[in-house]
């Protein structure tokens, strides 16, 4: 983890070098903060590939969401967003490398609740491309359950997690902006401590997901 928030840390440094951005406008007609809502679908790779290629056939899955942003007059802006995935597969385990299906209906349910505080920087030439950078904090809410399980093997838990950010936003109206960006999770410690996720040693819920966002407001 720490080459990867290295490597955040170096592109928040060199992007302002290479965009060459400006401040946002200062302007009176510019409030202080602006208060925007948005709606996001994202698709997201997981990290645990063996396991929900194994539960569920593939290792991209598709989460929608919403929230709320602060956008400050100087760059510096805060987002709040929850979102949702929720699937049935199959219990399935892991036996000389390979994975096997059980027949048993599994229903999995991942509900982020995610905190983000960055930086959106103005190019010279291009003021209605607003590239961002940001990193933040999330608490994540798993639950896996099958009605043909002993209810012991059903799971339902909470765990915190850390994230990191980059996009772009394109202006497309002054109230009407739409946002593109790849969003990294690492979610250790819900995944890992039974069944197919122990079996293939893999602990971490997270993964890389590219998100799309409507946003309205300034």
């Amino acid at each position: 983890m720490r080459t990867v928030w290295g490597t955040i840390l170096a592109l928040a440094v060199a992007a302002p070098l290479a965009a060459q951005p400006r401040p946002l406008s200062t302007s009176s007609a510019e409030p202080p903060v602006s208060i925007r809502v948005f709606g996001m679908v994202a698709e997201q790779q997981f990290s645990a590939q063996t396991t929900f290629d194994a539960v569920f056939g593939q290792t991209t899955q598709p989460f929608w969401g919403g929230g709320g942003e602060a956008v400050f007059r100087r760059g510096i802006f805060v987002e709040v967003g929850a979102s949702r995935f929720t699937k049935t597969g199959q219990r399935a385990f892991r036996a000389n490398g390979q994975s096997f299906r059980l027949g048993i209906p599994l229903t999995a349910t991942i509900t982020p609740f995610e905190v983000i505080g960055g930086y959106r920087f103005r190019l010279r030439r291009h003021p209605s491309v607003i590239p961002y950078l940001g990193a933040g904090v999330g608490s994540y809410a798993y639950s896996e359950k099958s009605n043909l399980s002993d209810a012991t093997e059903n799971v339902d838990t909470r765990h915190v997690g850390e994230l990191a950010v980059g996009g772009v936003e394109f202006r497309v109206h002054r109230w009407v902006g739409l946002g593109v960006d790849a969003h990294y999770t690492h979610i250790p410690g819900i995944l890992g401590t039974g069944g197919i996720s122990k079996d293939a040693n893999e602990s971490d819920l997270g993964g890389i997901s590219a998100r799309f966002k409507l946003v309205v407001g300034r």
